[in-house]
């Protein structure tokens, strides 16, 4: 078996997936802190620390850090997520060390210059703006914000104009001595790496970490609920969505089948309803989120605003509907659709030690690839919708920005699916 894990005595993680077919090596450092992790005073503070990654450190400044790694050919990137922030860096296989080092290196050492730091909050501010001029994108904000109401879990991750603005180096240093310890970061490697090599470079490299026990984030309820917003648009932005299940759940591999089959394809039945038949959107498709502690299941549509009722009505119809109908067919396709997913990852290096990298956190240990597929295969039809009508069940959350004047309230959403 290829992949290898070795947890050093400070608790730091290391995962590898060596493939010696390759030539090119990923390599990331990713820790268990995201937006979710936040006091609401640091709304958006984990994204600002993934801009500031690369804005210098001790020994290398912003440019110096580029250079170091596109003069060896290979890029760095970031991203903040709800629950993990990630670095990481693809190379050539000879210089996976190199990069081992620069990622250390600016995430133990970042110096958080200020006149970068005030630089960089600007720039945010304009990507804040961005999100707002796409609805598409927007729409999602939205949601989470009133499916878990009040909560870090529901806040957008590029935090508002106040929170960022506010930020100075104090709240910086208190955020980063409460989560990026060792325990709570994990290296991960795929493609032309050795594994001895990169757990003894990550010893050295992250020594500095701290030891202490990082602190969990609040738990996540879900509250349901609805935000409508008008805007003069071409297009109507729609999602209504449902408790989904988290990732430890029985029924959470059944829950990401039901989305799959309902609406993650052209054959699915929502596209075939709203789409082909009745030419309602031109996009629509289903979802499934997983949290550690929560999930999310809905659907997305962009229309005309004069068709949002219908659009809704109908859509609701088809997913109630697979909830009592859905066949092995339909199941059997979305199987072989996850599968597919699962297998590509493989192919690709860097999402490869992503998907390492998550599962450590969601599991405490990889999973094979024997059992991922298996875990799919096993899946039948009955449990499929039954974890469907179970999601179903809950409190509906509605959120739109556009002409949302026919756009269907909570309480018509739940008087529709009573009447399915």
């Amino acid at each position: 078996m290829s992949v290898r894990v070795t947890t050093l005595p400070s608790g730091l993680r290391v995962v590898t997936d060596a493939a010696p077919h390759l030539r090119t090596a990923a390599l990331g450092l990713f820790v268990a802190a995201g937006s979710r992790h936040e006091r609401q005073t640091e709304h958006g503070l984990s994204h600002l620390l993934e801009h500031m990654a690369f804005k210098g450190t001790g020994t290398r400044n912003a440019r110096e850090i580029a250079e170091v790694i596109e003069n060896v050919g290979g890029d760095l990137n970031a991203e903040t997520g709800v629950e993990q922030t990630g670095y990481f860096a693809h190379v050539l296989k000879e210089d996976a060390g190199l990069a081992l080092d620069l990622l250390a290196d600016i995430y133990c050492d970042s110096r958080f210059d200020s006149q970068e730091l005030e630089r960089e909050k600007g720039v945010i501010v304009q990507e804040i703006g961005a999100v707002e001029d796409t609805p598409d994108d927007l729409v999602f904000d939205h949601l989470s914000a009133v499916a878990w109401a009040d909560q870090a879990i529901g806040r957008p991750i590029l935090g508002t104009r106040e929170t960022v603005t506010g930020f100075d180096r104090s709240a910086i240093d208190a955020y980063l001595r409460r989560h990026y310890r060792a325990g709570a970061t994990v290296v991960a490697a795929a493609g032309a790496v050795e594994h001895d090599e990169i757990v003894a470079r990550a010893q050295v490299a992250l020594a500095s970490l701290g030891l202490q026990t990082a602190p969990p984030p609040s738990t996540a309820h879900y509250t349901g609920g609805e935000r409508l917003t008008r805007k003069a648009l071409e297009q109507t932005h729609i999602v209504v969505a449902f408790a989904g299940r988290a990732i430890g759940e029985a029924d959470h591999d059944a829950a990401q089948v039901f989305a799959t089959a309902v609406g993650g394809g052209m054959s699915s039945p929502l596209f075939q309803e709203v789409r082909e038949k009745r030419g309602l959107a031109y996009a629509i498709n289903a979802f499934h989120w997983s949290f550690a502690d929560a999930g999310l299941f809905g659907f997305y549509a962009g229309c005309a605003g004069k068709d949002a009722g219908e659009l809704m009505a109908a859509s609701l119809d088809c997913i109630a509907e697979a909830t009592q109908r859905l066949d092995e067919a339909a199941v059997a396709r979305a199987k072989a659709q996850l599968k597919v997913a699962t297998l590509s990852v493989l192919e690709q290096p860097g999402a490869r030690a992503q998907q390492l990298a998550r599962q450590l956190f969601a599991y405490g240990r990889t999973l094979t690839l024997e059992e991922s597929i298996a875990r799919i295969d096993r899946i039948d039809a009955t449990e499929v919708r039954r974890a469907g009508a179970a999601m179903m069940a809950s409190v509906p959350t509605v959120a739109a920005i556009g002409r949302v004047g026919k756009v269907f309230t909570v309480e018509k959403v739940a008087r529709r699916l009573s009447t399915a």
